[in-house]
């Protein structure tokens, strides 16, 4: 009976593993995943073209270059949503933890004067740390699901971010702090290559390594993980992990782009992240996605934004409008889902 029970969750597992080329289905044939990929490229094509016909501004070269620098906060930030939503997860923490990384590398760096490269490690660590504690929770705790761990942990960031300077920005950062931020490589904005970079390298990590394929295992099903032998706790706690470090990342990136890091900083990060990934083809059921739509999504998102800017719409009513791009991005998944079943 035992013998019979691993086999079979062995063979879920392997078919769950078989869902990390990205496809909803194991068997759904790849030009129909091919298919899935084109229509969102399609759908950011299609946008572009809609908003430089309304204004012409848009395909200036200052504009599409601001365009991608405004990208690539929310792109690195994107990358641990999209880990934590691979897992059937979520995580409402990142634009806290963002903040509060980046209070703590002001304080480093600017208060007590430390070495700018070291202040930027400690910031990363920070954010790893939080990103720690949230797969702690979820793992060892036994919460129920993320929403609620990482919803007290945003809740925690934020008030450390607003308590360890009582609230008042920091500013005057170093010229290295900067660099990732504000600086460019030839023409090419660094931030940009940085962006370039961490999606190669993820998209190694999610398509050639053990990890990357055992996150999607986990995703797709839980408990013929465990059967098969995967860590389901370790892989959770790495995801996290990675999450809370993207999030300094981010936060990095930010304050080069500002010179100051400020306690509400990330505010609603999450929601643009969610957004993006969603859009890119990810599901809340998990197991299903591609880190390189994940990208598409986000300049999806960033040129609805910066769209909505050239033509003067009030930020009001571009606060409406990427609330209904957030659900129609959800009832999109829904679809999605239903699709797969019938399949």
């Amino acid at each position: 009976m035992s013998t019979n029970t691993t086999n079979e969750g062995a063979s879920k597992e392997q078919q769950t593993v078989t869902q990390s080329e990205g496809g909803a289905n194991g068997n759904q044939p790849k030009k129909k995943k091919r298919r899935g990929s084109l229509g969102i490229i399609l759908s950011l094509i299609v946008l572009c073209a809609i908003i430089s016909i309304l204004s012409p501004r848009f395909l200036t070269l200052a504009n599409l270059k601001n365009v991608l620098s405004q990208a690539t906060v929310s792109a690195v930030i994107s990358v641990g949503e999209f880990l934590a939503i691979l897992t059937a997860g979520i995580d409402l923490s990142i634009g806290s933890i963002l903040a509060l990384s980046i209070m703590m590398m002001g304080i480093f760096a600017v208060n007590l004067g430390i070495n700018p490269i070291v202040a930027m490690l400690l910031c990363l660590a920070v954010g790893s740390l939080f990103g720690l504690v949230n797969g702690l929770l979820l793992t060892k705790l036994k919460l129920p699901h993320p929403f609620i761990s990482t919803m007290g942990t945003k809740m925690i960031a934020r008030g450390l971010a607003l308590a360890v300077t009582a609230a008042a920005p920091i500013s005057g950062f170093a010229l290295s702090i900067q660099y990732l931020g504000s600086s460019s490589i030839g023409p090419i904005p660094a931030s940009v290559l940085l962006v370039v970079i961490v999606y190669a390298v993820m998209y190694i990590f999610m398509t050639y390594t053990a990890v990357g394929r055992h996150i999607y295992a986990v995703g797709g099903n839980v408990e013929a993980s465990r059967l098969s032998g995967i860590n389901v706790d370790k892989v959770l706690c790495i995801v996290y992990t990675l999450s809370g470090f993207m999030s300094a990342l981010a936060g990095i990136l930010l304050v080069g782009r500002v010179n100051a890091a400020y306690p509400l900083a990330g505010t609603d990060y999450e929601t643009d992240a969610i957004a993006a990934v969603i859009i890119g083809g990810a599901s809340f059921a998990g197991g299903v996605g591609k880190i390189l739509n994940t990208i598409i999504g986000v300049m999806i998102i960033a040129v609805l934004r910066n769209g909505l800017n050239l033509l003067n719409v009030d930020s009001a009513y571009q606060t409406v409008a990427i609330g209904v791009v957030i659900i129609l991005a959800v009832y999109l998944d829904v679809l999605r889902q239903a699709a797969a079943k019938r399949a």
